[in-house]
């Protein structure tokens, strides 16, 4: 794994560096957002992963987030923000960021977390357009309006592809839509999506599907419903397909 690690604390990095040494891992690290940027885009396919944090010179994480998220809508990008800064959390999960990792934090939580976004985001394929090669038994989720195909990490409504899905994005989505119309409270999805040794709270789920409401309402209607006082579900049958118009 290829990791950038953009953090202006030069203990911080170094220990992680250990850390990241143990692992096998490969890892470059910037103390500037400008940098960061820089670095980044050199070579953005390069990057397996990002680790971010919030308070930063040049650009702050949030500037930094959206700038990468620009150029890649793919890598995992992973925050790290203060104990006390819930609005800095959400707003960061809502800039692009797959997860946040809180100050002061264990090297080993870290770790964990970042195995966790990696294993589920190694799969991921950077597809700009529909395959039109692709038949039904390619879709491992099917419904009236929409496909999903696992290998691919593509999803269609109405036949449309749903562009510039996250990893994250993509894993929640699929959790939905196998299991159409069944209510998921907000743990249930941390524990699906997030793995079980994600130690996150609910407002992660909330960012998430705000991005991914955003993202699917821009090709066609809206199959990810709340639930209020529970959760949310995958629903298209109000979704009227193209081959009933």
């Amino acid at each position: 794994m290829k990791i950038l690690m953009v953090e202006d604390n030069t203990s911080v990095s170094e220990m992680m560096g250990m850390f990241f040494k143990k692992e096998g891992w490969d890892a470059e690290y910037s103390a500037d957002g400008l940098d960061a940027v820089k670095v980044f885009n050199e070579a953005p396919q390069s990057w397996d992963l990002i680790i971010l944090d919030l308070n930063l010179p040049g650009l702050d994480g949030m500037q930094v987030a959206v700038k990468i998220r620009e150029v890649s809508a793919t890598v995992p990008i992973i925050m790290l923000t203060a104990r006390d800064s819930e609005s800095d959390q959400v707003l960061g999960l809502e800039m692009g960021a797959d997860d946040y990792v809180t100050k002061p934090f264990s090297p080993i939580t870290l770790i964990a977390r970042i195995k966790a976004l990696h294993r589920r985001s190694e799969v991921s394929s950077a597809a700009a357009a529909p395959d039109t090669n692709l038949v039904h038994e390619d879709f491992d989720v099917v419904t009236r309006t929409f496909k999903l195909n696992s290998n691919t990490r593509e999803a269609y409504l109405n036949g449309k592809l749903i562009q510039d899905l996250t990893p994250k994005e993509f894993d929640l989505l699929r959790a939905l839509a196998k299991k159409q119309r069944q209510v998921f409270s907000r743990e249930q999805l941390l524990q699906l999506v997030w793995d079980y040794e994600y130690f996150g709270d609910e407002r992660t789920v909330d960012a998430h599907v705000k991005k991914l409401r955003q993202k699917i309402e821009k090709i066609g209607p809206q199959v990810i419903q709340t639930v209020w006082g529970v959760g949310y579900k995958f629903d298209d049958s109000n979704v009227i397909a193209d081959d009933e118009v």
